[in-house]
């Protein structure tokens, strides 16, 4: 789960170095067509490369789940374009108190004080982080929340499909969905030349993406969730790293006072469940 969370910073990384050097849904765009290729010779191997391979009852859910992955891709990367990274990984990490909420009031899952309260703390640290109506705050911040949105929008979605659909064909539906977005957006305005070293670049973004929900897959199936959870974490020490050795990006006070407010606040959640277990 460590390698898998450093897989998807660095991703973002090789992202946003990108940012004022080619507009964003063309990466977006660049980079859906190497992670397509990727992940479609691994669903042509598998044989799951057919819409047949989708029960009829999941795929109005399907398609609700592909249009919420592209929203949080488009809302995530706009925001990493636009702000630190450390802090927009931070502010993601408040979907887990969202979807909390989500479950608790679209499922009707049963939630104790003790997650709620959690739930709040762990709001009140990603307000630190954004901080509405402070001097940093923007609209990047906007389209950060908005990422954390669509997320449970995907992630409830998810637990509506049966468990017989493939995994990775709703991968292939997922990054061919964004890779068409990217494209379409790009048709409309004019198409900057890339070279070969962002070419490589972005190609190498998609090999760090996939790899990220590859080991991500591969950690999920064989280990407590429980326990595996709270490894998710560590995705902000690579932020923190990477922001600050590569782009120079060191967040105050209040960004590092929110950030581990949310980390310990979800930690408590997860220790929490795994002892009711």
């Amino acid at each position: 789960m460590m390698v898998s969370m450093a897989a998807f910073v660095i991703n973002d990384s090789l992202m946003k170095s990108l940012s004022g050097e080619i507009p964003l849904f063309q990466a977006i765009f660049l980079r859906g067509m190497f992670a397509t290729l990727l992940v479609g010779v691994l669903a042509a191997r598998a044989g799951v490369i057919r819409w047949s391979a989708l029960a009829p009852v999941d795929r109005p859910v399907a398609l609700i789940r592909v249009c919420a992955e592209i929203g949080v891709t488009s809302c995530f990367l706009q925001a990493l374009f636009n702000m630190p990274l450390a802090n927009a990984t931070a502010i993601l990490q408040g979907a887990p108190f969202a979807l909390t909420f989500a479950a608790a009031v679209f499922l009707r899952e049963k939630v104790g004080w003790r997650r709620w309260t959690a739930v709040m703390v762990g709001f009140f640290g990603v307000l630190l982080i954004v901080r509405p109506g402070g001097e940093d705050f923007n609209s990047a911040s906007y389209y950060a929340l908005g990422a954390v949105c669509f997320l449970v929008i995907r992630d409830i979605s998810t637990r509506r499909l049966s468990p017989e659909t493939p995994s990775l064909f709703i991968t292939m539906m997922t990054a061919v969905a964004i890779t068409c977005l990217g494209g379409a957006v790009t048709a409309t305005n004019s198409w900057q030349t890339v070279d070969v070293a962002t070419l490589a670049q972005l190609a190498l973004s998609a090999c760090f993406l996939f790899g990220g929900y590859l080991f991500s897959v591969m950690t999920m199936r064989v280990g407590e969730m429980s326990f595996i959870a709270p490894f998710r974490y560590t995705i902000l020490i690579w932020a923190l790293l990477l922001g600050i050795f590569v782009f120079g990006e060191i967040p105050d006070t209040l960004a590092f006072v929110g950030a581990a407010i949310v980390v310990s606040a979800g930690l408590y959640t997860f220790f929490r469940e795994r002892r009711l277990s």
